[in-house]
């Protein structure tokens, strides 16, 4: 017997042990993307996601030997992406239109949360604000974005 759940309850009942292993949801978690580069969801809530990341320059390194800025703006886009899943409903889909990143801090090695929370929730477009932290504190970069809800037959096969 197959379990369909929302997108909030089956991250909520992946995070606490409690996903029944037939357990499926309108989304792909976990993400190709997110396996591929290491992003661990943490937390979630409707319109909010945390992701961590085991960031090292040895792995995710740029010509300068910090963590490449693409890397941080993949982290924030994955949370944002995620906590905007948790907030649509079912049959609708969701396109990102914009994402700015400002950057403060080098990485080398540490543990990265970016926490993403919704700042305007609108019918079509939602606003959203991504901290990026390194383990001891420190922010290390502040992402904003834009998200369409897409509906109907135009988020039909998406």
């Amino acid at each position: 017997m197959n379990s369909k759940l929302s997108t909030l309850a089956f991250l909520r009942r992946q995070l606490d042990g409690s996903l029944p292993a037939d357990a499926t949801t309108e989304m792909r978690y976990p993400t190709a993307i997110s396996q591929l580069l290491g992003f661990r969801i943490t937390d979630v809530d409707v319109g909010y996601a945390q992701v961590e990341l085991d960031a090292d320059a040895a792995i995710h390194g740029n010509q300068q030997g910090t963590v490449h800025g693409g890397m941080l703006c993949e982290l924030a886009d994955a949370t944002i992406g995620t906590a905007h899943s948790t907030a649509i409903a079912e049959g609708e889909t969701f396109a990102s239109i914009d994402l700015r990143i400002s950057f403060f801090r080098p990485v080398w090695r540490s543990v990265l949360t970016a926490t993403a929370r919704q700042v305007q929730h609108g019918k079509t477009l939602t606003h959203y604000e991504c901290e990026i932290i390194r383990d001891d504190g420190k922010a290390v970069a502040l992402a904003t974005s834009t998200v369409m809800t897409i509906r109907g037959e135009a988020a039909y096969g998406r």
